[in-house]
Formats: structure tokens, C-alpha cells, sequence
């Protein structure tokens, strides 16, 4: 609501002054904030669990997002959707039970540099995609900021130390990464959410940030289940992230009355 009630701007997918005007909005810098607190949740996660766990639960917030919608914006949720946030709950706990502990299984070499690469070419097509049609846009910027918000995952898995004090941490490509996919998610989102469909956005945005950083956890970090288990980690994961894309729509903020 904050991003869409400031001045659209240049129209481009990076618009870093769009950002700007966005945090004059009360609304938008106390959801910075949120996610703040929530990144360094995300970090600690990561740093315990593999990362299809971390995926699919920040995936499945969107579920709390349809409760609390059904309760302060008395939006009706169908019997459909109820069953979607149940099934979201019960395969987030099973996943949780089956995965394995989150090993930090020495990365391919150029890994890190590879999610720098990753970063420059997200802001390339983010660039065009604000330039595509309404249909369009709002699909390729969601992915975008999924993608960036990827990175962001992998990139802290990557991070052997982290220690401001300690030299490695600086000279780690994959700090760098960090922090380029986040900035590039929330340009990304931010420009999505202000001139795309919102549903579209965050069904795009689930895509992204999930199924790529898992498959890059299970087969080059040592992300693995328990012994016989394998299977219903994939399971739970294709469906938690499948009922959490049948709630997309309670990314969508209602729209403002129509004045006379």
C-alpha cells in the first residue's frame, strides 16, 4: 500500500529513487524494519537447517498473511484457501521433521563469484522487465526479487565465518553477493508491487527464492534428509510451496476507496 501511493517514477524495473520516495512512507519503512528483524532470523536459520526448510517457510509466510487479512481486513478466505493454509502447516512440519542437519560441506570453487555473476544479470533483466507490459511485469519483477532473495540465501551458507572482526570475511565474494541480491530483491519488489499485479508478484517471487536455492543446497552444500526420508522432503516441499502459490492473492493490498 506504502509503494503504491508514491509517484511510479521512470517507469524502469531499477528505479532507485522509487525506494527513496518509498521510505517517506511510514508504512513501507516499518515493513523495512520487519523484514530487518526477519533477515537476521533468516540468517541464523540458515546457518542451522538446510536451506529447502528455510525456503519453503519464508515461502509459507504468506499463509500467516492470509489469516491475519481474514481477521483485520475481514477478507473471506474460501474453503479452498483454509485448506491450502492447513496443508502449508502440516507439510512445513513434516518437512521440518525429515530434513537432515544443514552441512556446511566445503563449496565449489568460483561459487561465490558465480552468485556475483547471478546478481549482475538480475539487475540486467530487471531493467528491461519494468519496461514490458502490465501482464508481464509484475511476473518478471517478482521473479527477479525471488531470485535476488535466493542469492541472499545461498550467499550466507557460503559466509564459513562470520566475523566483522576477521579479514576472510571481507575478502569473501559471496558477502558481496549478499548484499547485491538483497538490494536487488527489494528494488525489484518494491517496483513490482507499486505498477504490477500484486498476486502475480508474489507467486513469481515464491518461485524464485525457492526452488533454485534448494537445488544448489541439496547438490553442492550438503543439504540432505534423514536416513530413508528423502522422499518426503521432496514431498513436503512440492507441496508447501504449491499451497502457498493457491494464497499468492493475500499479497495483494485492497484498494483504496474511489473518492467522488
Amino acid at each position: 500500500m506504502a509503494t503504491r501511493s508514491v509517484d511510479a517514477g521512470t517507469g524502469s524495473g531499477i528505479d532507485a529513487a522509487l525506494v527513496v520516495r518509498a521510505l517517506r512512507q511510514w508504512r513501507y519503512a516499518a515493513g523495512l524494519a520487519l523484514d530487518g528483524l526477519g533477515f537476521l532470523l533468516q540468517v541464523a536459520a540458515l546457518r542451522l537447517v538446510p536451506i529447502y526448510v528455510v525456503a519453503a517457510a519464508l515461502a509459507a509466510s504468506i499463509a500467516v498473511t492470509g489469516i491475519v487479512s481474514a481477521w483485520v481486513l475481514s477478507t473471506r478466505l474460501s474453503a479452498a484457501e483454509w485448506t491450502a493454509v492447513g496443508v502449508v502447516c502440516a507439510s512445513l512440519s513434516v518437512l521440518a521433521l525429515a530434513a537432515g542437519p544443514g552441512h556446511f560441506r566445503h563449496a565449489p570453487a568460483g561459487l561465490g563469484w558465480a552468485l556475483l555473476g547471478v546478481d549482475a544479470a538480475l539487475f540486467l533483466v530487471g531493467a528491461f522487465a519494468g519496461r514490458l507490459g502490465d501482464r508481464g511485469r509484475g511476473f518478471a519483477l517478482g521473479l527477479c526479487a525471488g531470485s535476488g532473495f535466493g542469492v541472499v540465501e545461498i550467499a550466507v551458507r557460503l559466509l564459513d565465518v562470520i566475523d566483522p572482526t576477521k579479514r576472510a570475511f571481507y575478502i569473501n565474494p559471496a558477502l558481496y553477493a549478499l548484499l547485491a541480491g538483497s538490494a536487488a530483491g527489494f528494488l525489484f519488489l518494491t517496483s513490482a508491487l507499486q505498477r504490477g499485479s500484486v498476486t502475480t508478484t508474489v507467486a513469481a517471487m515464491v518461485v524464485g527464492e525457492t526452488i533454485a536455492p534448494a537445488l544448489v543446497g541439496v547438490l553442492w552444500l550438503g543439504d540432505s534428509a534423514r536416513n530413508g526420508l528423502g522422499w518426503v522432503v521432496v514431498l513436503g516441499f512440492v507441496v508447501a510451496v504449491s499451497a502457498t502459490l493457491v494464497l499468492a492473492r493475500f499479497g495483494e493490498a485492497p484498494e483504496p476507496a474511489e473518492s467522488h
